[in-house]
């Protein structure tokens, strides 16, 4: 009789954990009953009813316009300080530096929330900016909070970098914001992407920090999910969250066929230039 073998048993499990409640979701979000619990049978009506739910979809576009714009910021100020944690040499203030760049991945988003509220209330009744709390404030919040894990990501690529390439192309005669653009940032290009989309991921997941910041008419996708599963899980909901899931999904296989593919090509561009080194 074969044994079992338990490290692949807990590894299918775990994944079955995982996958497995996305999977009924997805089925549900299919389901022609009103009631989520209760299969009535296919029907995509629920997927036509988001046109109609403009408070749904409002929550949505808006979310993602967030997220989209925080991942543009966490990744050049995570990037700046990656550069500052790991270039610099003489930087005597790096390790109160890198324990302020860090400092969002330890610390609880309950105290970060309440911190950003205190500051753009003080921020307001000094200098009168912000206004009102908005789509402003959450972005900035967002962006504090995802910088974090960018400048983790690209320190680690950045630490792995062969610096003789940089350094090759300086002796050339190549200006340093020009190796930064045209050698470091294609090297450094998968760990931007990471950062990037992982940025993207926690902004449009955030719940926390939103509430904190938010104002009237500001309410994100994950407010306004919160507020609706208080009442009872709409079907809209599980078609939402679903075609979500299902961009979600062909944006990273998309991102990773491309940097497969663009990685497969620097390599070869790398061998060739060894062997044509070689012959000569």
């Amino acid at each position: 009789m074969k044994r079992i073998n338990f490290p692949s048993l807990m590894l299918v499990l775990g994944l079955l954990f995982i996958y497995l409640p996305m999977l009924i979701m997805v089925i549900y979000s299919f389901n022609a009953s009103k009631l989520v619990t209760v299969w009535g049978g296919w029907s995509l009506k629920w997927y036509f009813g988001l046109l109609e739910n403009t408070q749904l979809m409002t929550a949505v576009m808006r979310s993602l316009e967030i997220a989209f714009y925080t991942a543009i910021a966490a990744v050049a100020l995570g990037t700046l300080a990656a550069f500052v944690l790991t270039r610099i040499a003489n930087f005597k203030g790096r390790t109160l530096f890198g324990g302020m760049v860090t400092a969002p991945l330890v610390m609880p988003e309950v105290i970060t929330g309440l911190s950003l509220l205190l500051l753009f209330v003080a921020m307001a009744q000094l200098v009168g900016w912000p206004a009102e709390r908005g789509m402003m404030t959450i972005w900035i919040a967002h962006t504090t909070f995802c910088t974090a894990y960018v400048a983790v990501v690209v320190s680690a690529r950045l630490r792995e970098l062969d610096l003789s390439i940089e350094e090759a192309a300086m002796d050339l005669g190549a200006k340093p914001w020009k190796v930064f653009f045209l050698i470091t940032i294609p090297m450094i290009a998968p760990s931007l992407a990471a950062g990037g989309m992982m940025s993207f991921a926690l902004s449009l997941d955030d719940l926390v920090l939103a509430s904190f910041v938010s104002g009237p008419g500001s309410t994100t996708l994950p407010m306004e999910v919160f507020s609706a599963v208080r009442l009872g899980v709409k079907p809209e909901i599980n078609a939402v969250a679903s075609l979500i899931l299902l961009s979600v999904s062909i944006f990273t296989f998309t991102s990773w066929f491309v940097m497969a593919r663009a990685e497969k090509r620097r390599r070869a561009e790398i061998s060739q230039m060894l062997q044509m080194q070689s012959v000569t």
